[in-house]
Order: structure tokens, then C-alpha cells, then sequence
């Protein structure tokens, strides 16, 4: 698995791990990036599950019915943190 680097507990959603369900804590850039993924499904707070990645291009989550194809761009704006699944 990739170096990831964890500030504050959260990381890139370009760097989480094929199959990984995630938190979206933050998203980095203006309004404008928060707007669009929010529009997506993909508000602060939204979980999602990586179903897809691919080195240096998209990446596909689910985020509870849905998937969603996300450039490596806005991946890497996504701010997300590890969920713990209760067993």
C-alpha cells in the first residue's frame, strides 16, 4: 500500500485504498469544489467506499446506491478519514 500522508487523522481520497470505506472530512479549494460535490451526493460527512483506482487517474466511490467517477484532480481535493465497520 501507498505511503499516505495523515494529518489530523484525515488523508486524499486519491491515496485511499481500492475497497477502503472512508469519511469525507474536508474538501480542499473554494466554494466553487464544495458546491459541485455536494450537488454529486458527496457533502462533507458523506461516506464512500473506493471501488475503483487507478495510478495518477480517476477513481470511482459508492456513496450508498450510487457511483461516482471522480478525476485525480478532485480526488486529491477530497479530504477523507478510515471508517471503521462495526463486526
Amino acid at each position: 500500500m501507498e505511503k499516505r500522508k495523515i494529518n489530523g487523522g484525515s488523508f486524499p481520497l486519491s491515496l485511499a485504498a481500492e475497497g477502503e470505506n472512508v469519511r469525507i472530512t474536508a474538501i480542499k479549494g473554494g466554494r466553487g469544489v464544495g458546491f459541485k460535490l455536494t450537488e454529486l451526493g458527496l457533502p462533507v460527512g458523506s461516506e464512500l467506499m473506493l471501488t475503483q483506482r487507478n495510478s495518477g487517474g480517476p477513481v470511482v466511490v459508492a456513496c450508498r446506491d450510487t457511483r461516482i467517477a471522480l478525476g485525480a484532480g478532485m480526488a486529491h481535493r477530497i479530504m477523507v478519514a478510515p471508517v471503521m465497520k462495526d463486526s
